[in-house]
């Protein structure tokens, strides 16, 4: 007896050995606010046919886990966000407004994955992002991060790519973005972002037709040229200026991320973090002085008119004119955008209210795959993100209240019905018809406020008389019109 008891202590033992090592190594003891307790009991059968060489073995119940959990917050982290029905038939609104203005210019749709390697996004010293990184060492030892943009992750698929794609590509992405960062209104911490890029075209044209879509979509959604607005400028207007007033070309990037900060900084912070880089008190005033220039003719006057920062712009404002957006952009030549890899024309949408940060943003980056190791190739894009741009359409009473929409609701009037209450439904959902099926017994007066509740069109009902005759009964909801129809007849 002894020698049975430890056989099966022994089979016991080693059946828990794995479950608790498993238990070790995926759960962290911080989550548990008392000792885990873990019992499996077991229940051992041997036979061995009186005595002789047979089979035997043990059978285990699967373990039971008693844990006493601290009671979890049901909020999202801080900066996220859920989406429930309501909300996702908002933003699932939004992103076809995004999707057919992008496939009306002739764009098709990328994306990319969340989870890049760190790397993608810290080539470029200096930069905000760099500290707003969701970055960590995954079980491969491999630093990889949470995109907080979606530019570099279109360059390195253009790398990835080579000549295996024709030029020029027009490509448009809407994905989500990560970046720990202080939070105001319009700003959180993961965001969706519709990108729309031009590979291959070095001309102004580009970036001429990138504005126009974000107009499209503007006045898709009904926001006008008095709400919202364009600032443009060009990176090369800034390289310029430092030319100009002899600060050594190594500090452009930093440059670039301070004056970025203008109208988030008070100018005394502005004037400090500039002269931090090395640049004289004189040059710091001088290049302020000439960042506040909102005409394109005053800045002409400071630079003259063969630099191609003026011929760039100049061409811009034209082809606005052409396509039909003069009275959206404005120059403003504080605009340079804050991340490094931006080249030439840059632009920015705000809205003329002021009480919300860049709607969207964008411009020209044509070394930016040099920066992965690839060929430099013309490029431009932009991105705009979801959060803003909701806060916007609420504050203009835009935003729409966007329902739930079912064509059919059906419903056996006996319980006995259900399976032909589904091979209705199964028949209309052939023919491309949404359908509600009430998937228990309930009172007619219940299905009425589920149909009103989901909009229906019209309600099927499957009776006994009229299912023994293979017809069903239709009531449409908007008229109140009643009738019987087959079956085979249901449209």
């Amino acid at each position: 007896m002894r020698a049975a008891i430890h056989i099966a202590t022994t089979r016991l033992s080693s059946c828990l050995r794995p479950i608790l090592l498993l238990d070790l190594v995926s759960c962290s003891p911080r989550q548990f606010s008392t000792p885990r307790r873990l019992i499996c009991s077991a229940a051992t059968k041997a036979s061995d046919g009186g005595g002789g060489g047979g089979r035997s073995g043990s059978i285990v119940a699967p373990p039971v886990i008693e844990e006493n959990f601290q009671k979890i917050d049901v909020n999202p982290p801080k900066g996220t966000r859920d989406f429930a029905p309501e909300d996702m038939r908002l933003r699932s609104w939004l992103f076809n407004h995004f999707k057919e203005v992008s496939r009306l210019f002739g764009y098709e749709e990328v994306d990319f994955p969340v989870l890049e390697t760190e790397a993608l996004f810290i080539r470029k010293a200096g930069e905000e992002i760099r500290d707003q990184l969701y970055c960590f060492e995954d079980r491969g030892n491999r630093r990889v991060a949470l995109r907080p943009e979606l530019t570099p992750s279109l360059a390195r698929l253009v790398i990835q790519k080579g000549k295996s794609v024709s030029l020029p590509l027009k490509w448009f992405a809407v994905g989500q973005c990560w970046r720990y960062e202080r939070m105001t209104r319009g700003r959180r911490r993961e965001h969706y972002q519709w990108n729309m890029d031009i590979i291959g075209v070095p001309q102004v044209t580009a970036e001429a037709e990138l504005i126009s879509s974000i107009v499209t979509f503007f006045k898709r959604v009904g926001i006008t040229a008095s709400d919202v607005g364009f600032k443009v400028s060009s990176r090369k207007v800034l390289q310029e200026l430092l030319t100009k007033y002899g600060v050594p070309e190594k500090l452009f990037g930093r440059v670039c991320v301070i004056i970025d900060k203008i109208e988030k900084l008070p100018i005394d912070e502005i004037k400090k973090e500039l002269g931090f880089t090395g640049i004289s008190e004189d040059a710091i005033e001088q290049l302020l002085q000439v960042l506040s220039v909102k005409s394109l003719d005053d800045l002409e006057d400071i630079l003259g008119g063969a630099g191609e920062a003026i011929a760039d712009l100049k061409q811009l404002f034209s082809l606005a004119e052409k396509f039909g957006y003069s009275e959206w952009i404005q120059f403003d030549a504080s605009v340079v955008r804050g991340l490094a890899y931006y080249t030439g024309i840059v632009f920015e949408g705000f809205d003329r209210k002021g009480k919300l940060r860049a709607i969207c943003g964008g411009g020209r980056y044509d070394r930016l795959l040099s920066t992965y190791g690839g060929d430099d190739i013309p490029a431009c894009g932009f991105g705009f993100g979801d959060a803003v741009i909701v806060e916007l359409l609420k504050e203009k009473g835009l935003l729409p209240e966007v329902r739930q929409e079912v064509e059919n609701i059906v419903c056996a009037l006996d319980k006995d019905l259900q399976g032909a209450a589904s091979t209705v439904a199964t028949a209309l959902r052939d023919k491309g018809q949404t359908v509600d099926l009430v998937l228990e017994s309930k009172p007619l007066k219940w299905v009425f406020k589920r149909a009103a509740r989901v909009n229906a069109r019209r309600l099927v009902l499957v009776g006994k008389t009229e299912w023994e005759d293979g017809s069903v009964s239709v009531k449409v909801l908007s008229t109140g019109e009643q009738f019987q129809v087959k079956l085979s007849d249901l449209e």
